[in-house]
């Protein structure tokens, strides 16, 4: 089954109505348009700016991740040849703090800062629940698109932003650690090559630990900002939530979700997408390509064991995902920063996925393992450096080239992610339906 078939009709699991707040049909039914006829791994050079061309950006969402991410645009500015010439936030001290360094327009609405035509692209460094209405917003707006992870919230959203970038034929990446890593990259070639026979699972693991949970150390609360303060301490709470557009729940001003929203389930799937997401799109590198690979089945378990704070989302999370000829094992945990190591089991051999991946032969096939491989005894892959995610972004714009963690890859990625959300609060085993592009309980 393509995994470019236009995206069902029906409606999966978890919160699916569409960022538009249309229904998911109606959301869908645009971005269906050529879904067929592009594949955007790579991308055609000839959609491309030119080599040496300046690129106008805009930011979306200056809150912690977006400050960085300006930050490093700044930082490049002058050698990587952009201009940060836009930001926009729903909080008015953050905007002006974002404005302030890049000296350019800032707007509390991003709709604003699309309408510009001077704008190549965008980046966008949301609340995960916002990340696919904007996203679907610039492409529709001619624009190339950055995108933190997760790449979307629903698997809907997934869906549609995929068949977005299809349809517009748009660049568009998403920010998951580690896919820049040439040590997946070239873990796939020996994979493909049989160095390690049939491949049959793989494991991985994001653990934390820390005295005050790093889910709240590093969103703080600012107890004199809200949607009723004036001046830099205004909030728009109503357009943060974008409950207009179906994306969450109507609420009272919560400072809580506000500052910390990755431990409440309306706008983040926790440490899932939050952490796990930096795992599985790069193992999905190694095992399945640049294109990534969607699920058969997906589990999940765990609980809420140390962080008795009011939160929704676990402190452990483990999920197990079936494809169609190996399995994935993923834990994360908040409270204990020990981790399986990364490794990826074969027939013949077992390989590490450390900086430069080293693998050594299984049992008793160490005469295959030979066979297959011209060192003796274990075999080091070596790695190159590669650009990093912006900076891959930047080139793929401008040249065409191949993308660490596109739109595919994206999406087979979010959908494998928030099944397993799903499978954790439902207590539930979910599969994957190939054809009609739907979950269904197992």
């Amino acid at each position: 089954m393509s995994q470019r078939k236009a995206a069902s009709q029906s409606t999966p699991v978890g919160r699916e109505t569409g960022p538009t707040g249309l229904s998911r049909r109606h959301f869908l039914r645009g971005a269906c348009l050529g879904a067929g006829a592009l594949s955007l791994a790579s991308i055609d050079p000839r959609r491309a700016h030119g080599a040496n061309e300046r690129l106008h950006l805009g930011v979306i969402g200056c809150g912690q991740r977006g400050r960085g991410l300006l930050g490093t645009l700044l930082d490049r500015g002058v050698e990587e040849a952009v201009e940060v010439r836009a930001v926009s936030d729903v909080y008015q001290r953050r905007l002006d703090n974002a404005k302030n360094r890049c000296s350019g327009e800032g707007v509390l609405d991003y709709r604003r800062l699309l309408d510009r035509q001077d704008l190549d692209a965008v980046v966008i460094a949301t609340p995960d629940h916002w990340h696919a209405k904007i996203a679907i917003d610039a492409l529709e707006s001619g624009k190339h698109v950055y995108v933190e992870k997760p790449m979307t919230h629903t698997i809907g959203q997934a869906l549609a932003l995929r068949n977005s970038v299809r349809s517009t034929g748009r660049v568009l990446q998403v920010g998951a650690q580690a896919t820049s890593s040439d040590a997946y990259w070239k873990a796939r070639d020996g994979i493909q090559a049989g160095r390690l026979g049939q491949v049959t699972w793989a494991q991985a693991s994001y653990n934390r630990n820390a005295r005050t949970c790093l889910f709240n150390d590093h969103q703080r609360l600012t107890p004199t900002a809200g949607p009723d303060k004036t001046g830099a301490d205004f909030i728009d709470w109503k357009m943060w939530l974008g409950h207009e557009w179906n994306l969450a729940p109507e609420i009272e001003w919560t400072p809580e979700h506000f500052f910390r929203f990755r431990k409440y389930w309306p706008y983040s799937g926790g440490v899932a997408t939050d952490l796990l997401y930096h795992k599985l799109a790069p193992l999905l590198i190694a095992l399945a390509g640049p294109e990534g690979e969607y699920p058969k089945r997906v589990s999940a378990g765990g609980g809420l064991y140390v962080e008795q704070d009011g939160r929704d989302i676990p402190d452990v999370f483990m999920m197990t995902v079936d494809y169609t000829h190996h399995s994935i094992l993923l834990v994360s945990a908040l409270t204990n920063d020990t981790q399986l190591s990364e490794r990826v089991y074969g027939k013949y051999g077992t390989m590490e996925l450390t900086a430069v991946p080293v693998a050594h032969p299984n049992g008793p096939y160490e005469k295959e393992f030979k066979l297959n491989n011209p060192e003796e005894g274990q075999i080091r892959l070596e790695t190159e450096p590669r650009r990093d995610q912006i900076g891959n972004f930047l080139d793929v714009i401008r040249k065409g080239g191949t993308l660490h963690c596109g739109v595919e890859l994206g999406a087979s990625t979010m959908v494998a992610i928030r099944m397993a959300v799903d499978a954790y609060r439902q207590q539930k085993t979910f599969v994957w339906d190939a054809e009609k592009e739907e979950v269904a309980r197992g």
